[in-house]
This record gives C-alpha cells, sequence and structure tokens, in this order.
C-alpha cells in the first residue's frame, strides 16, 4: 500500500513540538543524512524531531534495472523523459503517511517541514505542494519539480504561501543545473515564496549550504532557543 508506513530513523526528542521528515536521494537510506542534524546549529533545546525514511527497495530503469532504494523509478534524466506516475504517486502516499504519523504523535501539519535530498527532493516538492494540510516548509537539494505542468491544477491552497527552500550544485554531473533553475522559476512563477541557494559544487552538498538550511528551519519553525 502507498500510505503503509516506512522504516525510519529518528533523531531527536520523543515530546517533539516540530518535526522535519528528509527523503534520501536513489540508492541511499535513512542514515544517509543524518550526520547532518548537529550540522544545522538549531537552537539548543529546540524539540525537533528529524525523521529519516528508508524508501523500498525496486528496480531501477535508468541503472539497467538494477534494484535498488528508490521512491519510483527513473526512465531518463532530460525534461522529455516520461516521468513513473504511478511510482510518484506511491512515494507521495508513503510521505503522507509519516505526516499523519507526526500528527498522531503531536506534531500537526503545520509544524513538520517536508525535506529531501535529489530523488528525495522531487518527492518532497510533488507531495508539499499539493498536501491538503499546511506544511511548515518544503525543502527541497540538487532535485527538480516532476510533472511541473501539472502544478497549476493539483497545487492545494493550504500550501499557497509555505516557505520553500532550493539548493543547486552549479555543476552538478546528474541533475543538471539547469534542472534546479527551472524549478525555481516555476515555482516562482506560480507565486511562491522561494528561498534559492546556488554552491560551486556537484551532486552533494556543502557547509555553505547546510548553514543556510539552518537558519531556514529556525525561521520556517519559528524555533527559539529551549523550543
Amino acid at each position: 500500500m502507498s500510505d503503509s508506513l516506512l522504516e525510519t530513523v529518528e533523531v531527536g526528542p520523543a515530546d517533539a513540538s516540530a518535526s522535519v521528515i528528509w527523503l534520501h536521494g536513489l540508492g541511499a537510506d535513512g542514515h544517509d543524512f543524518e550526520p547532518i542534524v548537529p550540522e544545522l546549529q538549531l537552537p539548543a533545546g529546540a524539540a525537533v524531531r528529524f525523521v529519516f525514511p528508508h524508501a523500498p527497495v525496486r528496480p531501477v530503469t535508468l541503472n539497467g534495472g538494477m534494484a535498488m532504494r528508490a521512491w519510483y523509478d527513473i526512465i531518463g534524466l532530460d525534461r522529455q523523459a516520461r516521468q513513473d506516475e504511478a511510482g510518484l504517486a506511491e512515494a507521495a502516499g508513503h510521505a503522507r503517511a509519516l505526516i499523519a504519523r507526526e500528527g498522531e504523535r503531536g506534531v500537526p501539519a503545520e509544524r513538520v517541514v517536508l525535506a529531501g535530498f535529489s530523488q528525495g527532493g522531487a518527492v518532497a516538492l510533488h507531495t508539499g505542494l499539493r498536501h491538503p494540510e499546511r506544511l511548515a516548509g518544503i525543502m527541497g537539494l540538487s532535485t527538480y519539480l516532476p510533472l511541473p505542468a501539472r502544478l497549476a491544477d493539483e497545487a492545494s491552497d493550504a500550501n499557497r504561501r509555505t516557505p520553500v527552500f532550493l539548493a543547486h550544485g552549479e555543476y552538478d554531473p546528474v541533475l543538471a543545473f539547469e534542472l534546479g533553475t527551472s524549478t525555481r522559476n516555476t515555482l516562482e512563477d506560480a507565486g511562491y515564496d522561494v528561498e534559492w541557494h546556488q554552491y560551486p559544487m556537484q551532486h552533494q552538498v556543502c557547509l555553505e549550504e547546510i548553514q543556510a538550511l539552518g537558519q531556514w528551519l529556525r525561521r520556517a519553525l519559528a524555533l527559539q532557543p529551549g523550543d
């Protein structure tokens, strides 16, 4: 089932008042971004829970049909390539289930940031912009917006004012820099509040990016020391 709960890695207090659901990239797992949490330098005592789910294992066409952790199948990386709409829908169901579980644990959607890197970022954007409840923020690193032509008809009014953080490497050999700028332009043209960052790097993250993300999270979650 697309709305079944995935296994997760979690960092933070059991009695959190805010949550960040962070989706990893293709072939990685939930441990991939676990070490970044202290580097974000959130306020001391901030009650933020980081939830890092493991994507299901599935064959990936782009990688010769090899089975690996993937949120959906990838046929190609250019804008004209057919996209796995059924896989995207399934991944969105997994993300929504995790948001709902945070609500059951006392963190409402408006205190949840949906985040991701690369393929995980694509799912975060695809799901977050369509989510029927307002989220605290949507973040995508080194990523792109799937099915951009459908956004106008499918976007949720609840998240039209939700802040969006986007960052991309200028020399990214996996997801071209132009995919990042195109995503930024699409969202800005649609009226979204986009904070954009670009760095002289490839398909990765860098310290300056992590610091900028930490500052954005402080604002998106209105974090103060001791929260």
